[in-house]
């Protein structure tokens, strides 16, 4: 039944990105604020459909550290809804994203109007120049950048491989706040596969690490913040693991959770 409950998610998640591409293409040739609108809806959507289908509640902890203006928003990656929860909890969110996604039907046409940032991963100093130059001007637009400091998925309790490269060269040229963000979720949406497994996947908003430390110092802080607070939500998450949370509305609490 988990399967069959999954491979629904999958046919739900992937129709609802086919009916909106459709419905929303007049959102292309308007204003921007129209297509991050329609991405937000989108990923509300995935969101309901993950609690109903698979019985996967998702619950945001801390979004009052996110302070105003642009900042660094810098998220552990252990699953596909990781890119989702940005445009439920940021303000103006600029992805930093793989140029392979510009070719694939819908998201490329969605991210090039929503001024995504698309790198290519085994790219050289130029590219790292390319990034930083796009990521000053959204910056300059009051949005906020957001980076994967580890690069790819990873498991839930696999040891963290942080690229300090790209997440140091933008906390040096932007001078803004880092923003990280610890999770669980990949104990029930796997980095890959279909199969979703029921229980409370949880992401917790850190407070923020402020500019002008030098690039260990800014890694260390990173990590620091990072590594324990995803093991706590790890630990946490387990014991919610295999529960349905489809049958009981998401839990609010006061500012903290969304």
């Amino acid at each position: 039944m988990r399967f069959v409950r999954s491979l629904l998610f999958f046919v739900w998640m992937y129709g609802l990105m086919a009916v909106m591409g459709i419905a929303w293409l007049i959102g292309l040739i308007m204003p921007r604020r129209i297509t991050m609108f329609g991405i937000r809806l989108y990923s509300a959507g995935v969101r309901w459909g993950l609690r109903v289908i698979c019985g996967v509640q998702t619950i945001i902890r801390g979004a009052e550290h996110v302070p105003a203006g642009p900042v660094i928003y810098a998220p552990r990656h252990q699953c596909m809804f990781d890119i989702f929860v940005p445009f439920l909890v940021l303000k103006d969110p600029a992805i930093i994203m793989k140029q392979e996604l510009l070719f694939y039907p819908a998201i490329g046409w969605y991210a090039l109007k929503a001024a995504m940032i698309p790198i290519d991963r085994a790219g050289n100093v130029k590219t790292l120049k390319k990034m930083l130059a796009a990521a000053k001007q959204r910056a300059e637009d009051d949005r906020q950048i957001v980076i994967f400091p580890e690069g790819t998925r990873a498991a839930p309790d696999a040891k963290a491989a942080y690229h300090a490269a790209g997440i140091s060269a933008l906390y040096r040229a932007l001078d803004v706040p880092v923003v990280p963000v610890a999770t669980n979720a990949g104990l029930f949406w796997p980095a890959h596969g279909i199969t979703r497994t029921p229980g409370v996947a949880v992401y917790e908003i850190l407070p923020p690490i402020q500019p002008g430390l030098n690039r260990k110092e800014l890694m260390r802080e990173l990590a620091g913040a990072l590594d324990p607070a995803t093991e706590r939500l790890v630990a946490e998450g387990r014991t919610t693991l295999g529960e349905r949370h489809d049958e009981r509305p998401i839990q609010f609490a006061p500012q903290s959770e969304t």
